[in-house]
């Protein structure tokens, strides 16, 4: 189904929880993932460009996988696990997964009849029209449309009311049968996952042993004002995977490593021993703060997450 593979190697040597059914004792190990070139959804802190280099530190094997903050799926759609469940507790974000899961055609008519619209219209009144839409009354449709379309793909809400304030951005939006391609991708890749809507406490309590956890909450310095994320404390969330390590669930976690957030270098503390491993991933350039930069030069803006394991994924 996926002709044009890329190759991972993953180095490791036994696994920490070797009293696991899934765990594994091998020294090498070649996995393979399917290349993927083009995004369902423009979200801020879209992870696809780097899937391969996180994926690459999970466990080779492991039972259910499970996305709790899910916004672009991109590092699911990049895995296609043969199990998976993703969720997240903003339920317009939910819709478009569930109508994608069960028929592609769902959203691709969604998207083309507002693509249209912003055709007939203009695509700035044309955009205007669906976030009013939106902001009357939040909804999957509108939302797919609007993070096609909006400014870098940053959506983001007033705290006060939850009104969706990003303009439109100059990119020309695909066309429908562009935007069907992708669709049908992702629906191939995602045939496996079940989407749910729900807080990110209850789905890692239903993790079971051998399970796998990704975590992409968001930022804790710069994320704050994007896509009605999910309500936590960082502490909290430790504390949750605090009991997921003890029940025997794999989980891997990106964090803010290295960034400025204005004049502040973001440096969350974690606490001694939950981790295994601390993987530092280079993601580039903040697409946020070239939003709050009005496209100002970003050199001081290079974003470097933390991918933090609760289980060791090999070494040399």
């Amino acid at each position: 189904m996926f002709p044009d593979r890329l190759h991972v190697r993953i180095r490791r040597t036994r696994s920490v929880q070797p009293h696991l059914p899934y765990a594994e004792t091998d020294l090498t190990d070649m996995c393979t993932i399917a290349p993927l070139h083009t995004q369902l959804l423009k979200w801020i802190g879209n992870k696809q460009r780097f899937a391969p280099e996180i994926v690459a530190a999970f466990p080779r094997q492991f039972a259910t996988y499970r996305e709790p903050f899910l916004g672009s799926g991109a590092v699911l759609a990049s895995l296609a696990p043969d199990k998976g469940v993703g969720s997240d507790v903003f339920k317009p974000l939910i819709e478009i997964w569930q109508a994608l899961k069960a028929d592609p055609e769902l959203p691709v008519g969604w998207y083309e009849e507002r693509w249209k619209q912003s055709q007939r219209d203009g695509k700035d009144v044309g955009y205007e029209a669906v976030k009013a839409s939106y902001n009357r009354f939040p909804n999957g449709p509108d939302l797919l449309y609007l993070c096609r379309t909006c400014y870098g793909g940053v959506v983001r809400f007033r705290k006060t009311d939850g009104y969706m304030s990003t303009p439109c951005g100059p990119h020309k939006p695909v066309s429908p049968t562009a935007f069907r391609k992708r669709a049908q991708e992702w629906h191939r890749r995602l045939r496996h996952v079940d989407f749910v809507l729900a807080d990110y406490q209850q789905a890692m309590a239903a993790a079971k042993p051998g399970d796998l956890i990704y975590c992409d909450p968001p930022y804790v310095d710069t994320q704050a004002i994007l896509y009605g994320a999910q309500s936590f404390s960082i502490r909290r969330l430790l504390e949750v995977i605090t009991d997921c390590k003890n029940r025997g669930v794999y989980v891997a976690l990106s964090i803010d490593g290295t960034k400025r957030s204005g004049e502040k270098i973001c440096d969350v503390p974690i606490p001694g021993g939950l981790f295994e491993s601390d993987v530092s991933i280079n993601c580039g350039r903040s697409m946020l703060r070239r939003f709050q930069m009005h496209g100002q030069t970003l050199e001081r803006e290079v974003v470097a997450d933390r991918l933090l394991l609760t289980y060791t994924p090999g070494a040399d």
